[in-house]
C-alpha cells in the first residue's frame, strides 16, 4: 500500500479488493500515478478501471499491439534505417563474405 492510501476510506459504498501483480509492474504503476499527480494509487487504479469499462471498444488486441510496439522501440527492433545505413550494412555483409 502506498503512503497516500494509508488510513483507508470509511465510505460504505467502497469495497476493498485484493490484486496480485508483479513487483516491477507495481513499481511502474506507482511511478505513473505520482507523475500524473493522482492523490493515491487507489485513485489511479479506479480511474484506469473506469476508463477500461467505459471504453471497452479498445480491445485486448489493441493493448497487445501497443505492448508489442513498445517492445520494438525499447529493443530497437522497430528502428527505421536510412538508405545510407542500409547500403553500409549491405556493403559490410558483402565484405565479410569475401
Amino acid at each position: 500500500m502506498s503512503d497516500a492510501d494509508a488510513g483507508g476510506n470509511d465510505d460504505p459504498n467502497m469495497t476493498t479488493i485484493t490484486l496480485k501483480i508483479p513487483q516491477a509492474f507495481l513499481d511502474d504503476l506507482d511511478a505513473t500515478w505520482r507523475a500524473e499527480d493522482f492523490p493515491s494509487r487507489s485513485e489511479f487504479i479506479r480511474w484506469a478501471l473506469r476508463d477500461a469499462v467505459k471504453h471497452p471498444a479498445f480491445s485486448r488486441k489493441g493493448w497487445k499491439d501497443i505492448a508489442a510496439s513498445e517492445h520494438q522501440l525499447s529493443t530497437d527492433e522497430g528502428r527505421t534505417y536510412s538508405s545510407d545505413e542500409i547500403r553500409a550494412r549491405l556493403n559490410e555483409d558483402t565484405d565479410a563474405g569475401e
